[in-house]
């Protein structure tokens, strides 16, 4: 028996879905927002498994609670509860998916960009991924085991 194309779009459909499921995280200080949800793409299992000169897909959904005209992120590895800086292609989440300025009591999808470079070593860590108000207060702050790997 050959599939319909609908049951095939819907199997299809399904996997995708499993590759983008919620991550169960950490909330490391929001203060000023509420993490709903966070999407690391591709990460179908934890710690997720980062692979050296590959660029993965951050989806964070939160909630505002308070108004500010711009946002700033700040991304780190942790090792030994020391954080590390790790820099990112856009820190300006203003042109990372949310609507500035942001409104209190809306929710906004924050979409990033995590590139793993070739040079970094295969180790295994806590990435802490924090997005700041004008205030340099913290309207999310979540952090992840991941395992970089070759």
């Amino acid at each position: 028996m050959v599939p319909s194309p609908l049951a095939l779009l819907l199997a299809l459909g399904a996997a995708a879905t499993a590759l983008a499921e919620p991550l169960r995280f950490v909330d490391c200080g929001s203060i000023d927002g509420s993490i709903q949800e966070v999407n690391v793409s591709p990460c179908p299992t934890q710690p997720c498994l980062l692979h050296k000169g590959t660029s993965y897909s951050i989806n964070v959904t939160f909630a505002s609670k308070i108004e500010s005209q711009g946002s700033k992120a700040r991304v780190y590895g942790e090792m030994l509860h020391v954080d590390i800086p790790f820099p990112i292609p856009e820190p300006d989440g203003c042109k990372s998916g949310i609507q500035c300025p942001i409104q209190k009591g809306h929710s906004y999808s924050y979409l990033n960009k995590l590139p793993v470079k070739g040079e970094y070593p295969s180790i295994k860590l806590i990435v802490k991924w924090e997005l700041v108000d004008d205030q340099d207060q913290m309207l999310f702050c979540w952090k992840i085991p991941v395992q970089i790997t070759s």
